[in-house]
């Protein structure tokens, strides 16, 4: 007997230029009209001052206005006690808004709407928030957002290196899918088949089109949204998280100067396609060279020592999540890898 259950996703959708000065309408079409508004530290005033200025045009009441100085639980409990009688929430900006407003939200139970004004990872449309909780970064149950607002325009004026660790992130989700597959095969694991077609999809769907432009940004953003939606459809992070997800989390772990998630990710992704004998790993480091991949991570190298020592941690963190780094021999073969492959050569410097 097949059990069926409702998927919380999003409402509204709004991925076009000048969004953000429509987000004042969007909250006012659905009845949202006391409103509490997160914004990341550090984000531009004209954007926080565009947001506020849509609100005010549509009458709207802002009881909340707050600035996230960091992603973790104790913020969110902070802002969780400060914010009253309101409609709706808004969380404008990067990763710290957008975790704690989602995850307010699941406290409050209430809509939350996902504004980025960039777009590094797939984490503004997904059911968890990436808090830390007593310094130790836990993914957290969080409440999908209600409605998932991105202006292009405000997308492709950010920095160039958010752009390309979205173009990481996104093409991890090639080894996650692989990997839940494997993890199927070798140890009974479950899969859901509209779960992993959906992610799968989205990245090839980008990969025709990336050039950075309107178009490539629209693609892109669609591509991360679905892909938070699948773990939405699944109630897993299988589609979109596996052995290149594990790899960058022993990164952040050892390293004394982490870098972009999506960075890593990316990196990772390459290695674990090789790992997975997948066919399309040269397609993978083709599209890396297209869209100047390669060359952002080059800028900044990783240090080789801290990622041999990664890949002897990965596969502990979470022993029962199986992928190919579950396999014997997986962690000599990715150091050979880290010696022998001339475009990682490029991507790393010598130990120190």
């Amino acid at each position: 007997m097949i059990t069926r259950r409702s998927i919380d996703i999003p409402t509204v959708v709004r991925i076009k230029p000048g969004a953000l000065d429509r987000l004042g309408v969007y909250l006012r079409r659905n009845d949202h009209v006391d409103v509490a508004l997160f914004c990341s530290e550090g984000l531009p005033p004209p954007l926080i001052h565009r947001a506020r200025r849509s609100l005010e045009e549509q009458g709207l009441h802002l009881v909340t206005d707050l600035e996230v100085r960091e992603n973790s639980f104790e913020e969110a409990q902070r802002i969780f006690a400060a914010a009253h009688r309101m409609d709706a929430l808004v969380g404008l900006g990067g990763g710290k808004a957008l975790d704690v407003a989602k995850y307010v939200g699941f406290l409050a139970q209430k809509p939350c709407y996902a504004v980025p004004t960039s777009l590094s990872n797939d984490g503004f449309c997904s059911p968890q928030s990436s808090l830390t909780v007593a310094d130790e970064r836990r993914s957290l149950p969080s409440r999908m957002p209600f409605a998932v607002v991105v202006d292009t325009e405000v997308c492709l004026g950010a920095p160039e290196i958010l752009w390309w660790s979205g173009i990481g992130d996104l093409v991890a989700k090639i080894t996650a899918v692989e990997d839940w597959r494997l993890a199927f095969h070798a140890v009974g694991t479950p899969v859901d088949d509209f779960a992993a077609l959906l992610s799968d999809s989205t990245v090839f769907q980008f990969m025709a089109r990336p050039q950075r432009d309107l178009e490539g940004t629209r693609l892109l953003a669609t591509a991360l949204m679905l892909n938070g939606v699948s773990m939405a459809v699944c109630g897993s992070s299988r589609p979109a998280s596996g052995s290149e997800h594990l790899l960058s989390h022993a990164v952040d772990a050892v390293s004394r100067r982490p870098r972009l998630h999506g960075l890593q990710v990316g990196v990772a992704t390459y290695l674990v396609a090789h790992l997975q004998e997948r066919t399309d790993h040269e397609r993978i480091a083709r599209f890396f060279e297209q869209t100047g991949f390669w060359g952002a991570v080059q800028q900044d190298p990783f240090v080789r020592a801290e990622w041999v020592q990664a890949v002897q941690v990965a596969p502990t963190l979470k022993p029962d999540f199986y992928t190919v780094l579950s396999r014997d021999g997986s962690a000599r073969k990715l150091i050979e890898l880290l010696d022998q492959d001339p475009r990682l050569a490029r991507c790393f410097v010598q130990d120190g």
